[in-house]
C-alpha cells in the first residue's frame, strides 16, 4: 500500500532481459535503506526489491507487469519515481494507492500555467476506469487531484515542487504514463453495475 507521495527518483542503470521478464537496477538515495522483499513503487507499480547495494538495488519486472505499464518503455538513463510502502502508523498524505497499474494513458498535452503546470492525459476507456473532478488519480506514481474529467480524458494540475521533484518535468506530449485509477471510485463502478 502506497500513499502517491513521491520520496525520490531514481535512475535506471541497467536493464536485463530474461524471458518474459526484465531485470532493473536503479541508482538512488534510497538504495542503502532498502532490503531484499521489500516493496517500492517505481512510477506507481509496485515491484520486490531483489538485490540491494550501496547505491543501486535491483527489481524483475514480469510479463503482466510489462504488458500493463510503462516499465518496459524504461531505457537506461531514464528517471523513475520512488516510494516506498506506507507504514501503518504514518500519515496518508496522498491517497490509498495499491501500485497495481490499471493501464497506460498518453500525455496529450502540457501547458505552463503562470508557474503551475496543467497536464492533459488521454486513455482507452475501460470499465471500471473512470475520473471524476476533484478526485484522486494515481500517475507514474504521483497522487493528483483531477481538474476535467472526460470520458477517455482528463486535466491535472502539477505544483512546482511535484514537477521538480518527480519525472513529470521530462513528460513531453506523445509520452507514456501509468494510471491506477482510484480503488474507491473502482469499487463504486463495480457495485453500480451489478
Amino acid at each position: 500500500m502506497f500513499t502517491g507521495i513521491i520520496e525520490a527518483m531514481g535512475k535506471v542503470v541497467s536493464l536485463e532481459k530474461d524471458r518474459g521478464n526484465v531485470h532493473l537496477t536503479l541508482e538512488s538515495e534510497l538504495a542503502p535503506a532498502l532490503k531484499v522483499d521489500q516493496s517500492l513503487s517505481h512510477n506507481g507499480v509496485c515491484l520486490t526489491v531483489v538485490e540491494t547495494g550501496d547505491a543501486a538495488y535491483k527489481v524483475t519486472a514480469i510479463s503482466e507487469t510489462l504488458s500493463r505499464s510503462n516499465i518496459g518503455l524504461l531505457k537506461t538513463g531514464h528517471l523513475v519515481n520512488l516510494e516506498r510502502s506506507l507504514l501503518m502508523n504514518g500519515r496518508l498524505d496522498g491517497h490509498i494507492v495499491q501500485g497495481h497499474v490499471d493501464q497506460t494513458a498518453e500525455c496529450l498535452e502540457v501547458r505552463e500555467q503562470g508557474g503551475s503546470y496543467l497536464f492533459v492525459f488521454g486513455y482507452a476507456p475501460l470499465p471500471g476506469n473512470v475520473t471524476v473532478e476533484k478526485g484522486s488519480i494515481c500517475v507514474n506514481g504521483v497522487s493528483l487531484t483531477v481538474v476535467d474529467s472526460l470520458p477517455g480524458k482528463f486535466s491535472v494540475a502539477v505544483i512546482p515542487y511535484t514537477f521538480d521533484h518527480t519525472n513529470f518535468s521530462a513528460i513531453r506530449p506523445g509520452d507514456t504514463v501509468n494510471l491506477e485509477f482510484d480503488i474507491i471510485g473502482k469499487y463504486v463502478r463495480r457495485l453500480m453495475n451489478l
